[in-house]
């Protein structure tokens, strides 16, 4: 490739609430950018805080979108952005622009509507399964971020050539801390103590309600908090009915927190007494593998993207079985199996190999 080459990637995902998709792009780009070989131009409306997250470098321009309106960005800014900064290849998430001046890269993480359907509104079933099939198609690399993913694209939309680069883990999970120290920290902010941790955005498919039925049925609220870290997404009414008819005594045991910053996440991740990830069908999952890098005793769905995690041994459960959950969380608990499992996960999971897989599909 020429030393000249000019990367351009949409970074509107950090104008908003802090996503999967935000947590790729910089642990992504955060890799590609040490490469000062190449110019990397990330754009977005909050360009202060794209400065915060990735820093000044020679190589790394920041474009500011000025609409944060996704139709004026992908019609007229992001193709007007490309040609005046002669891009040459331009990464999207999902949704590539219907205008196409340079070659165009588009990482979909899943498509989970297509195999789990009762999950999706039948509005966005149909948008985002035309929109991302398009895009697919108009692209000249195809991205996704497990081997899971990558088969269920190659099913549904018929495309060959599809390159894995998975999630990494941010190296400050993996350093040391003391965790009583952060324990009373979390409490004197957020107050909760010896708590259950589920970090996860609202939908019905990532289970909150088989998590709290295992925390209730199994008489674990009696000596733990419940703690879920996520926005709301898409409304669960089975959850609402069911958390309503508990009683007033069970319900002040479970926490749920929004709007949380990357530091109080990293803070309320250490000092969990178990972290959980019950999600029934999911592109990859990266919460278990922070807390795992974070010593923290873990279990994890063993459905879709997760089955790829067997290193978790014990600690996998069937998603929709309480006893399965209860059984799961007893082992992980005795902390036998945190030392392995962390050294799998820091050997496996870096952004390093991401990027290595990144640019190898550009090359090629």
């Amino acid at each position: 490739m020429s030393s000249k080459s000019r990367f351009f990637a949409d970074c509107h995902v950090f104008d908003g609430h802090f996503q999967g998709t935000t947590t790729y792009l910089q642990g992504l780009y955060t890799e590609l950018i040490k490469d000062k070989s190449k110019t990397f131009f990330l754009a977005a409306h909050d360009t202060q805080h794209l400065e915060e997250i990735f820093g000044l470098h020679e190589n790394v321009v920041y474009l500011k979108y000025k609409s944060k309106n996704k139709f004026i960005r992908l019609l007229f800014e992001i193709p007007g952005l490309i040609k005046k900064n002669k891009i040459q290849y331009a990464h999207f998430q999902y949704i590539v622009p219907p205008v196409k001046c340079c070659k165009y890269i588009v990482t979909i993480h899943d498509i989970l509507f297509l195999d789990y359907p009762q999950y999706f509104p039948l509005a966005y079933k149909i948008k985002n399964n035309f929109l991302f099939k398009i895009s697919a198609y108009y692209s000249d690399i195809v991205l996704t971020v497990s081997e899971f993913s990558k088969q269920r694209i190659i099913k549904h939309y018929k495309t060959p050539n599809i390159s894995v680069t998975p999630n990494g883990v941010e190296d400050f999970y993996f350093e040391a801390y003391d965790k009583t120290t952060v324990a009373q920290k979390v409490k004197a902010l957020f107050g909760v103590d010896n708590y259950w941790l589920y970090v996860s955005r609202w939908e019905p498919r990532k289970n909150h309600l088989t998590l709290l039925k295992t925390f209730v049925e199994k008489g674990y609220y009696k000596d733990n908090q419940l703690v879920f870290v996520g926005a709301k997404a898409i409304k669960n009414k089975t959850y609402d009915e069911y958390y309503n008819a508990l009683p007033a005594e069970i319900q002040k045991r479970i926490v749920t927190l929004h709007n949380i910053n990357r530091e109080q996440l990293l803070d309320l991740t250490r000092a969990a007494a178990l972290s959980a990830y019950p999600s029934v069908a999911e592109g990859f999952g990266i919460p278990p593998l922070e807390s795992v890098a974070a010593q923290v005793p873990t279990i994890c769905s063993n459905a879709t993207a997760m089955g790829d995690f067997g290193f978790l041994g014990n600690c996998l459960f069937d998603p929709f079985d309480t006893t399965g959950i209860h059984d799961a969380a007893i082992h992980a608990l005795t902390g036998k199996d945190i030392a392995r499992q962390r050294e799998i996960v820091k050997e496996k999971y870096s952004w390093k190999i991401a990027a290595h897989a990144f640019m190898n599909a550009v090359e090629q």
